[in-house]
């Protein structure tokens, strides 16, 4: 691609460009090598040959010399201060062992000697050799005595120095046990209450930026009282108004619809929790946990959902909810068909209310997603992270359930609309990454067609949002796309199975990269949105 892109298109909306010269992935052709964008929006997709049409009529021509271009990425589950304070700050995700741990916390505390509070996340001792969290005197330690909260990394617990607790009147510690639930909510507000509007904007400029350079054209920010502030919301909608960077769309946590309403959320929905996570042992089951002898934590039952979705279908707004355990799943269905039969079911299916992860899926609640019209917002990365027969999830809940989590086939199969995200900084931002873990599932029964898993992660996501005009590369949708460096395409075989593949150009069927394991993932070269470049890649 010629460094003619940036020039194009961050010349404006407002100006036509022709793309020609590379491979456009677009269900309107099937073949096309070109297309046009027009006032923001895609005008026409076609061949080589008949782009010769539109060259003198256009502000700029773009030649991509052979690269892919797709729609845009959308990622439906993103927290977005937390992933950009991880991304310019302490992240443990990549520690091997406790011993490592500490010495990043050691290093960060020197670095930062102005922070009130010291803030990090992604540790995960399942993964380390000592198999335990760091004690509460490891950390006074090592962060020199000091307010630190590190979040782990399904951000349902957290470990804390004595001097955090200190801050925070009435959370009583049990021993050196992660805190969850309330005590862990309370902690963390006082974390977040010490980052700086000067350090939030940079933290939610770095998440972008990075979105942005992984072809991620929109995000859904999962935001809520208990997850961050209304400050934080807000301030994250009114930067992405100004800055150049992926759509954000805001979902807030709040069973008071009024306050979702003003402070300018899509929805009343998102991590609403019904339960907590696995990881952290709180998320809410019908049989007791394999390494723990409980059944997690429930905190909605199924009449508070349905008066949250009676109360948000009333009022035109999407509702939603975070629910990962089989109890807490049951509850949310029970409780979605009590608000159908009291405002009716055509309603309910026609706000497209949501369900973020899904994971512990049954027949039964499958069955019931696709009656009452929800959509599913899943991870496949977790699956990636935490699945198999030796991942946290066998640990958990034993080989024979673990096997039963995120079954994205039978989800499909009986018409359940998929939206993926990563939960960011939860799994990283990856959209090909999620793509090819849905494709290629620890679980062969729950895998689905890369093809499948693209449309689940860019229009996907706009039908979550409840637009069907987005996400495509079609005459009159919005210009949002990638254009990808990548090695030769792949046709999936009419049958649709992951392990079978065909290049046949018969098919008809655009094609997508090789994301078999062990191939190299496109790389992406620049990310438009609304027809305006908000990344491009530096040449050389």
């Amino acid at each position: 691609m010629t460094d003619r892109t940036a020039s194009a298109t961050a010349a404006g909306t407002h100006r036509t460009v022709l793309l020609r010269g590379g491979e456009v992935h677009s269900p309107a052709d099937p073949f096309a090598t070109a297309m046009v964008i027009e006032r923001g929006h895609v005008a026409w997709v076609g061949s080589e040959g008949a782009a010769d049409a539109f060259a003198q009529g256009v502000d700029e021509v773009v030649h991509l010399d052979g690269a892919l271009v797709t729609p845009a990425f959308t990622d439906a589950h993103v927290h977005t201060t937390s992933t950009g304070l991880a991304l310019t700050g302490l992240d443990l995700s990549a520690a091997r062992s406790l011993p490592e741990a500490l010495a990043l916390v050691r290093a960060y505390a020197a670095r930062r000697p102005a922070d009130r509070v010291l803030l990090g996340h992604g540790w995960d001792a399942a993964r380390w050799p000592e198999r335990r969290a760091p004690r509460r005197a490891e950390l006074d330690e090592a962060a020199g005595g000091r307010p630190l909260y590190l979040s782990r990394v399904d951000v349902h617990s957290a470990v804390v120095t004595t001097a955090l607790l200190d801050l925070v009147p009435g959370v009583h510690a049990r021993g050196d046990e992660p805190l969850t639930r309330d005590a862990h909510h309370a902690v963390r507000r006082a974390a977040l209450d010490a980052v700086t509007p000067a350090q939030r904007a940079e933290a939610q400029r770095a998440a972008l930026d990075r979105a942005a350079s992984l072809g991620i054209g929109s995000v859904h920010e999962c935001g809520g009282p208990e997850i961050s502030s209304p400050e934080d919301f807000t301030s994250l909608l009114d930067l992405a108004a100004h800055h150049r960077g992926p759509r954000v769309f805001g979902y807030w946590a709040d069973r008071d619809i009024d306050r979702a309403v003003e402070l300018g959320a899509a929805g009343a929905a998102g991590d609403l929790f019904v339960d907590g996570a696995l990881g952290s042992h709180t998320a809410c089951l019908h049989a007791p946990y394999a390494d723990a002898a409980h059944t997690g934590t429930g905190y909605l039952d199924a009449a508070d959902v349905a008066a949250h979705v009676s109360a948000c279908t009333g009022a035109g707004l999407q509702a939603g909810f975070h629910a990962i355990g089989d109890a807490a799943l049951a509850a949310v269905v029970e409780g979605v068909r009590a608000a159908a039969e009291k405002v009716g079911l055509a309603r309910i299916r026609a706000a497209r209310h949501r369900v973020e992860h899904a994971e512990m899926m049954t027949p039964a609640t499958i069955a019931a997603f696709a009656e009452l019209g929800l959509t599913a917002s899943v991870q496949p990365a977790f699956d990636a992270a935490w699945g198999g027969e030796e991942g946290m999830y066998a640990d958990r809940l034993g080989a024979d359930r673990a096997r039963t989590l995120n079954p994205f086939a039978a989800l499909l199969k009986a018409g359940v609309p998929l939206a993926f995200g990563s939960d960011a900084p939860v799994t990283p931002l990856d959209p090909w990454g999620t793509v090819r873990a849905a494709a290629f599932h620890r679980t062969p029964e729950h895998r689905i067609s890369v093809r499948a898993a693209f449309a689940a992660h860019t229009r996907g996501g706009w039908r979550a949002l409840g637009r069907d005009d987005a996400g495509t590369l079609v005459p009159g949708a919005p210009a949002d796309y990638a254009v990808w460096r990548t090695e030769e395409l792949v046709v999936q075989a009419p049958d649709d199975r992951v392990a079978r593949w065909s290049t046949d150009p018969r098919s008809g069927t655009p094609g997508l990269p090789d994301l078999t394991p062990g191939a190299d993932l496109p790389v992406c070269l620049a990310t438009v949105v609304g027809g305006r470049e908000v990344f491009v890649r530096p040449q050389g």
